[in-house]
């Protein structure tokens, strides 16, 4: 988008992210409201919703000269519910005059001020409400729940001013950082195959283009940053990572915080929080579930584990990254909670795709079978995303086939350490290791449709 000189009451097209275009209107922000570092961008209200996010000014187009061409371009219900609220509000200042009542973040005619929701754009046709929820309404079924009460495209997050290092760009790290960047924070970057893969230097300096910093070593980010985060592939890598040449333990100094995001076992977790310890660091786990999808939207949802403080101290990373977090207690609890929930979603996928062969088999429509799935209580948009990249053929990786097969073994792992049986795991298990042997490691886990065909 070409780069706009706009005022305060100006309408606009603005891009966020990877979402459409939305129709906003300029206002000014709250006045304890922080601007994002090194970013020329306005503070943007946007229709059908109570939202807020700064934009950066080359992703604004002025309203009137480019509604025909958006509304060409995006069909869905919300975005015709926010063009027909611009049109009602056209309307309003037109019988007032071109006098608006209310000035932003004033309040109504009575003085009252009036409260804002974090900004929740749902995708085109996307019917799914649960999106619309206010995450001011606590979950009174759980006592462990600590909401971040916002998600990465909520204007009011005030990044913390601590220097933020990050370690591992894959497909989650990536939009994590970027999510971070977005919201104003200092990040300081380094990824693991730099020098093994020249293109990922690319990689790197698309966030540095971003306001990003690059490290040399785990060392150096962690000695350079106050709070270091990591997400790596494997309890092996999550150990190198810490342990090994130019290490994160060598950078540990008293105070400061180490925060592991990756999905590896509850020892490996036990492990690395202890030799972070044993140097005066802090330590939280902290992996997140999700996919790449989810991820760049900013929509994860954070499982902590460890230090309370170091939870609290990265309350702003964690409203930009996700849009709910947990704290579940002491160090290892998170690891647990992960795995199981990645056990069922590894055997969900599995069973989603047996019943796509099996029908294919029986000389059902799979295209049937799909359509009456999302009509039952079994609908979601997890079913619909993955049974569609099976009848496109599209594999590519959202999250990772080889990745939900990790998760499987160890979950199984956990299990055997209990003495909790894990049939269902373990069968799951055994197809995703011939989706492996099928070369199909690297592709989405939807792709573990393949075992049933070859």
């Amino acid at each position: 988008m070409a780069t706009v000189h706009l005022r305060i009451g100006d309408l606009v097209w603005g891009k966020l992210g990877r979402y459409p275009p939305w129709p906003g209107k300029v206002v000014s922000p709250p006045k304890d409201l922080k601007k994002p570092r090194g970013k020329k961008c306005h503070f943007v209200k946007f229709f059908g919703t109570e939202d807020h996010a700064w934009i950066k000014v080359e992703q604004l187009k002025p309203y009137h000269p480019h509604k025909e061409e958006m509304i060409k371009i995006n069909k869905g219900k919300r975005f015709q519910q926010a063009v027909d609220a611009v049109e009602d509000f056209l309307k309003k200042k037109e019988k007032q005059g071109g006098k608006e009542q209310n000035s932003e973040g004033k309040g109504d005619s009575k003085g009252k001020k009036t409260p804002t929701k974090p900004l929740k754009i749902l995708e085109e046709d996307d019917e799914d409400l649960s999106a619309l929820k206010d995450p001011s309404e606590k979950d009174t079924r759980s006592t462990s729940i600590q909401a971040a009460d916002s998600t990465a495209i909520n204007g009011s997050i005030t990044p913390t001013d601590k220097r933020i290092g990050f370690l591992g760009l894959g497909l989650m790290g990536s939009g994590i950082v970027s999510n971070l960047l977005k919201m104003g924070h200092v990040v300081t970057v380094w990824n693991r195959t730099v020098e093994k893969v020249p293109q990922d230097n690319q990689h790197c300096d698309l966030f540095i283009q971003e306001g990003a910093r690059l490290g040399r070593t785990p060392a150096e980010v962690v000695s350079m940053c106050d709070i270091t985060f990591s997400c790596v592939s494997d309890p092996k890598a999550a150990r190198d990572l810490v342990l090994g040449p130019s290490g994160v333990l060598q950078g540990i100094r008293p105070g400061k915080c180490y925060v592991e995001m990756s999905t590896v076992d509850p020892e490996t977790i036990t492990e690395l929080s202890q030799v972070i310890s044993s140097r005066g660091g802090r330590f939280l786990e902290a992996p997140v579930a999700g996919s790449q999808q989810v991820s760049n939207e900013g929509m994860l949802v954070i499982l902590a584990a460890g230090d309370r403080t170091v939870y609290e101290d990265c309350s702003s990373c964690f409203q930009a990254m996700g849009k709910t977090s947990f704290f579940l207690g002491e160090v290892g609890n998170a690891a647990r909670m992960m795995l199981i929930l990645n056990m069922v979603q590894g055997s969900f996928m599995a069973t989603i795709a047996e019943g796509l062969t099996l029908a294919q088999a029986t000389g059902q429509s799979q295209h049937t079978f799909l359509d009456i799935l999302s009509q039952g209580q079994m609908a979601s948009t997890f079913v619909d995303q993955k049974c569609q990249n099976i009848l496109q053929g599209n594999f590519k990786p959202d999250y990772y086939l080889k990745h939900i097969q990790k998760d499987l073994r160890l979950a199984i792992s956990m299990g055997d350490t209990a003495n909790h049986p894990t049939p269902m795991a373990a069968a799951a298990n055994e197809v995703y290791k011939r989706a492996k042997a099928l070369d199909q490691s690297d592709n989405d886990m939807s792709a573990v449709y393949r075992a049933y065909i070859h």
